[in-house]
């Protein structure tokens, strides 16, 4: 854990485009609202790798944005059941589960949808706030934070050794 930390302080350091870490935590987001083994999350982890957006980034996402999972599971669930059971969508459900591609995506399962459906529609306002974070902390923070004396104590210890050994 103290390795990918520093791999993602390495990334947010570092003269990469932000984009890439933030599209990495966007396509965590997808990861963590929703079942770990489903057909949409191998698609995006596969999608991660060949972007190749920041893997530390998107695994510590995937961490932060499962603890948050963990509240709104129900409202997923909740969203789920809901468009399950849409009279009007019915018969396109229906259809669906009579492919065997559509039935391996697991679409009929409430929190499989519900959490797809929430997490495609944060993505982009997750993106556009973590590149402008990511921004506003390279312009504004990073100097001002090299200067405090906690970090200059912690840049004498063992993570800012470890985190000095991956910039290398």
């Amino acid at each position: 854990m103290l390795t990918m930390l520093a791999k993602l302080l390495k990334a947010l350091n570092s003269e990469s485009a932000p984009w890439q870490v933030a599209l990495a935590f966007s396509m965590s987001l997808i990861v963590a609202l929703t079942p770990m083994f489903s057909l949409h999350n191998l698609l995006v982890l596969l999608l991660a790798f060949v972007i190749r957006v920041n893997l530390s980034a998107f695994f510590l996402g995937v961490a932060a944005f499962s603890l948050l999972a963990m509240v709104i599971d129900p409202l997923s669930v909740q969203l789920g059941a809901s468009l399950l059971a849409q009279p009007g969508l019915q018969d396109f459900w229906t259809e669906l589960y009579q492919s065997d591609f559509w039935r391996m995506t697991a679409f009929n399962h409430t929190l499989v949808l519900g959490g797809l459906l929430l997490s495609l529609l944060a993505f982009i306002p997750v993106f556009v706030l973590s590149r402008l974070l990511i921004v506003m902390y390279r312009q504004r923070l990073l100097n001002w934070i090299s200067r405090l004396k906690v970090v200059q104590v912690l840049k004498a210890g063992k993570f800012y050794n470890l985190y000095k050994s991956l910039a290398e």
